[in-house]
């Protein structure tokens, strides 16, 4: 992947690719993909390993590149095509039967293409994968598919350790020392190889009695010295057993608990649970069965004793009610076993990243999607971007993708520039460990330069440092300036090339890469991440789904060119805030003992920029400090969109692997037909069901064969196929991948290898042809992406549906709360964009409910748990709950102007009902504050949000979704913004015309209008009217204190009210307050006899 290459825009379908070179201070671009082209297969040549154009014939430079040389020396005539000479043996090569001894070639390393990181089970799978591709490339190898793919088979010879490296013993020192063994370009060393094959002649050296025989005989000093280690290793963990009441240290279901007393401490569990205290956490429970109970009671009184002059009413009133107590479980009992985690960032390192050797860390593939770069500040993303290529961790396995959904020229050019600034940034984080690692949010704080003595370096190189962020600032901002007025003949680059992405709905796909192996290095000569522009190809009459067809696309990208086997997606105003986040998030994922069933770590979002008091909830504290600790004591988290670490493999579709059970106790007494007969068609069954991940290692043990077969196993196709030819299993699965993945041979073959990386085979031009191939905006058409694989498509939240589609699956995930927030982000500060980001998830979740998607009646049989299922119940069923809060919020209004009430005159015992009903209420929000940590004031402002999102952008949120789903109606959403103007907290007060306003309005309104109306009539009335008010007012007042932060914004600074809300409000509220006076007026009515003229004139 060549930084330099310059920015690669085409279209598959169009059969179209157009390399346009990227020109920097008058430098002209390398010419990376302008090389010489392949005459065999027409693909670029391609460079060497030293960056040298690669010569397969050194005697007439006849340009082949060198997937086809190989090809030519395993399986073809070994001369070169014009000069007929043979064809050497350059370096990096295997040996084929012929080759000369090349006495200046030294390349023990590659002579025998063995790659000694690569476990038994990787290695069949990379073959797999490697003759898979091999078998079907589309770009220029038409041919290839006539030549008879071989796949040698590796006959298994078993290691004098059984299998097991000995890492103590030096290599020299081994029975069998073939004599290619060295040392890798890593700096590791080459482990005798676990086969022998004859074409590969091996040549043992003669055994050394006083160094083999003492390395592996018996009673050796080596051997003493292990066993003796291994002795005092067992006798400590038998006493710390008898420490801790001879009890083992048994794992719940998802393997993890507390620590395993093991000696070396890089061997113990990377993270573990932290219970809630029992004295916190009991309480909590015992109030909820209370609170169970007292609302038994509660209905049983409110439906056996209706209002009989009122019934209407206590009807509707009864309702509601019923539908809060049923949210209200939804709610809490995923709550019942809330947990905290604890990571050891110390053991990972000890455990992946020893001294002296090449970091094991896994490689991360970054997301980070932009769609309008005016309404998402191109600033904003740059802060994200330089934040992610300054993360603490290695490197070469961090891999940035900046999605661009518009096509805009502005982000092409400001992520140019900003990967420019990384270049001198990146250093100054890394150099001074400074947090966070955003430009923009570091340099606003206020540091005390006398604090834990900063040195005068720090001082110097921090000034300079911001005085080239300013400079950076400048240019951004003059980007962003110049970009407020489109040309009429539209953009066009450097060198005169107009832009591609002109047109923002008919354009081809765009791969550049700013910052890769070969052209990105900071001022002090070091490598940085890969930084990689994309936006994916689009045409009239395509869905493309939105922000999930984007993430789809990044995903099939990134598995082309880097294929990382964890990815993690943010925001593009969500910068990492901790740059240790990646190595929390792996202290999940590479623990053994837990990450093998993991598919992703949710952290949780946390925002700058917010003004104290937190008016309007943005924190939302409550959802992400209480109601997601509990579900991660069930299954875990539900997805939120942002600050995510997933596992690849997860998001293929795959189901999660199975824990292996203890064998069950069976009776012996029954004789064996018994046996058989009555459990043969479960054990059927049960090999039918195998989960696939089981059948994939199962087969991955075996031979070449086996290895395909397991390719087969991996889309369900049933057993028994043994007898038939490897060919055929090959054309079987690739049909399979082809109609799951899609016609991409590059990915469908990386698709196969779990631990990632990329294919040795292809080289970097073919690989951007393959990754532009993948975003084609035609690319998923007939596949599973958006169905079963990748981001699920049919919801404007496809976040949640993702999350339960993998939950489902049964895979678990993670809640990872850091002591220094990982991520923070931007949240929209005024009313308006507020409310219209709560109608956005409200109506998402509307959608899952009216689709097959929806908890309700999808998953069952599969791996969610009965506690999680309630929990994405509650999360597609809330926006429902605006109706009968509606209605509730109308019912003191109502009660005000007609003197009547939705209850009875309560008795003693229903007072006593009444009563415990409210205390338990409050009870339980008390002791959640207290093992959550969350602070009144927190609680009390989602309170009043709950109301205000509910009577407004929820039940928008209903109507829309039915017109949508039922009648076809799309809603198109704007982006909310993303960042205010430089003032502190200047959109705060700003409104903008919107009718979601107008619901909460009139609620406001018809109830101060009620209370004026039921004090008046209690003045009217005299003493004995002012007792059954009181709990009118009480009622009345409940709604306006929820609706206060609503009011008050609608208040504004200056009374800046739009005209058209209130008038819209009084008009709605006058025509509601007289129809209930023409319909019930306030006049007594009388009980006594009817009077009527008796025809005298009594005068």
């Amino acid at each position: 992947m060549e930084a330099s290459a310059g920015l690669v825009a085409g279209s598959h379908n169009r059969n179209e690719l157009v390399v346009i070179p990227r020109e920097r201070d008058g430098e002209s671009a390398p010419k990376a993909l302008q090389g010489q082209i392949c005459q065999i297969c027409g693909d670029d040549v391609g460079l060497t390993a030293d960056g040298e154009l690669f010569v397969a014939c050194n005697e007439c430079a006849f340009p082949i590149c060198r997937t086809c040389y190989e090809y030519e020396r395993c399986e073809g005539s070994q001369v070169c095509p014009q000069c007929k000479t043979r064809f050497k043996r350059l370096k990096g090569c295997a040996r084929v039967q012929g080759d000369e001894e090349e006495d200046g070639v030294d390349d023990l390393e590659h002579e025998f293409s063995f790659d000694a990181t690569r476990s038994r089970h990787g290695m069949q799978q990379a073959l797999a994968a490697d003759a898979m591709l091999h078998g079907y490339m589309s770009y220029g190898r038409a041919s290839d598919s006539d030549f008879p793919q071989v796949l040698h088979p590796m006959p298994q010879l078993p290691l004098l350790t059984n299998g097991q490296m000995v890492d103590d013993i030096p290599p020299e020192q081994h029975a069998l020392v073939p004599s290619f063994m060295g040392t890798t370009a890593r700096g590791k060393r080459i482990h005798p190889l676990p086969f022998s094959d004859p074409a590969f002649p091996v040549q043992a050296r003669s055994m050394d009695p006083s160094k083999d025989l003492a390395a592996y005989g018996y009673g050796s000093v080596a051997w003493k010295e292990r066993m003796e280690s291994w002795k005092e290793k067992q006798e400590k963990l038998q006493m710390m057993k008898h420490e801790n009441g001879g009890k083992d240290w048994d794992y719940d279901g998802d393997g993890n608990g507390p620590d395993l007393p093991l000696m070396d401490e890089a061997r113990q569990p990377l993270s573990r649970k932290l219970p809630i205290p029992s004295s916190q956490i009991n309480p909590y429970r015992m109030i909820i069965m209370i609170r169970l109970v007292a609302l038994g009671f509660f209905f049983h009184y409110r439906v056996m004793h209706p209002v009989n002059d009122a019934y209407a009413l206590w009807l509707i009133s009864v309702i509601c009610e019923i539908w809060f107590a049923v949210s209200w479980i939804l709610d809490q009992f995923p709550k019942w076993l809330p947990i905290d985690r604890e990571t050891y960032l110390d053991r990972l390192s000890l455990r992946y990243e020893k001294e002296g050797q090449p970091s094991q860390l896994c490689p991360v593939d970054i997301y980070v999607s932009t769609v309008d770069p005016l309404k998402e500040p191109p600033l904003v993303t740059a802060n994200t971007v330089l934040s992610i290529l300054a993360v603490d961790y290695p490197v070469d396995k961090v891999s940035c993708y900046v999605s661009d959904d518009g096509a805009a020229m502005l982000t092409f050019e400001a992520l140019s520039e900003t990967s420019e600034f990384a270049k001198k940034w990146v250093p100054f984080c890394k150099k001074f460990s400074i947090e966070p690692r955003a430009p923009e949010w570091y340099f606003a704080q206020k540091i005390d330069y006398l604090k834990d003595k900063v040195l005068p370096s720090f001082v110097k190189e921090r000034r300079a440092m911001k005085r080239e962020y300013e400079e950076f600032k400048v240019r951004i901002n003059a980007l962003v300036a110049k970009a407020q007025k489109v040309p009429e003949e539209g953009w066009t680059m450097q060198d005169g090339t107009p832009w591609p992405g002109n047109n923002v709905r008919d354009h081809p796909g765009m791969i550049q890469v700013f910052l890769g192996q070969s052209g990105g290095h900071d001022t002090d000569g070091k490598e940085l991440p890969r930084l990689v522009y994309v936006s994916r190809e689009k045409r009239p009459g395509f869905n493309h789904h939105k922000k999930a067809g984007a993430m789809n696309a990044l995903v099939r990208v990134s598995a082309v060119l880097t294929n990382a086997p964890y990815l993690l997606n943010l925001d593009c105003d969500h910068y990492i805030n901790n740059g240790k986040a990646l190595r929390e998030s792996m202290c999940f994922m590479m623990d053994p003992l837990v990450g093998k069933r993991v598919c992703y770590v949710q952290f949780p979002q946390r925002f700058d920029g917010i003004d104290r008091h937190d008016r309007y909830a943005n924190r939302n504290t409550v959802f992400f400090d209480i109601n997601m600790k509990g579900l991660d004591g069930i299954q875990g988290p539900i997805y939120v969109g942002t600050g995510c670490v997933f596992r690849r493999q997860a998001l293929y579709g795959y189901d999660a692997p199975k824990t292996k059970k203890p064998p069950t106790r069976t009776c012996n007494c029954l004789p064996k037909w018994c046996c058989c007969g009555c459990f043969c068609s479960g054990k059927r069954k049960k090999k039918a069901n195998k989960p696939k991940t089981d059948m994939k290692k199962r087969n991955s043990k075996k031979g070449d064969t086996e290895a395909l077969a397991a390719v087969c196993a991996l889309e369900g196709i049933e057993e028994g196929i043994e007898g038939v030819e490897v060919k055929n299993l090959t054309l079987m699965s690739e049909e399979k991948l082809e109609k799951k993945f899609g016609q991409s041979s590059v990915f469908v073959a990386s698709t196969l290898l779990e631990d990632g990386g990329t294919l040795k085979s292809t080289s970097p031009a073919s690989l951007l042809k393959e990754a532009i191939h993948v975003i084609s905006c035609g690319y998923e058409d007939k596949t599973e992406w958006g169905k079963e694989v990748g981001w699920i498509y049919g919801s404007v939240t496809e976040d949640i549906l993702t999350g339960f589609k993998m939950h489902c699956h049964g895979w678990r995930s993670i809640y990872c709360i850091p002591a220094r927030p990982a991520f923070k982000g931007s949240a929209p500060i005024n009313l308006s964009d507020r409310l219209h980001q709560v109608l956005r998830w409200a109506l998402g979740s509307i959608e899952i409910f009216l689709s097959r998607h929806c908890p309700l009646w999808y998953g069952y049989g599969g791996g969610l748990k009965w506690l999680e299922r309630l929990s994405y119940i509650n999360a597609t069923v809330y926006p429902w709950t605006s109706i009968p809060l509606l209605a509730y919020c109308t019912l003191p209004a109502v009660c005000l102007l007609t003197g009547k009430f939705i209850t009875p005159e309560l008795s003693n015992v229903a007072s006593l009902w009444f009563l415990s009903l409210f205390i338990c209420i409050f009870t339980t929000s008390i002791l959640e504050m207290r093992w959550s940590g969350v602070g009144i004031d927190e609680w009390w402002r989602n309170e009043q949000f709950w109301v205000i999102g509910g009577v407004s952008a929820h039940l928008f949120a209903v109507f829309q979704g039915l017109l949508k789903v039922l009648a076809g109606v799309d809603t198109n959403f704007t982006v909310t913004s993303k960042a205010g103007d430089d003032a502190d907290f200047s959109e705060l007060y700003a409104f903008k015309w919107t009718t979601l306003l107008i619901p909460p309005t009139t609620l406001l309104i018809i109830n101060l209008i009620g209370v004026v109306a039921g004090v008046s009539n209690a003045i009217n009335n005299g003493y004995e009217s002012w007792g059954p008010l009181f709990g009118k007012l009480f009622f009345a007042f409940w709604v306006i204190v929820h609706l206060y932060p609503f009011l008050k914004g609608l208040l504004g600074r200056q009374n800046r009210t739009p005209t058209i809300i209130i008038v819209w409000s009084i008009l709605l509220a006058s025509i509601f307050s007289l129809l209930w006076v023409r319909v019930d007026p306030f006049l007594a009515k009388s009980d006594g006899p009817v009077l009527e003229e008796c025809g005298l004139d009594c005068h």
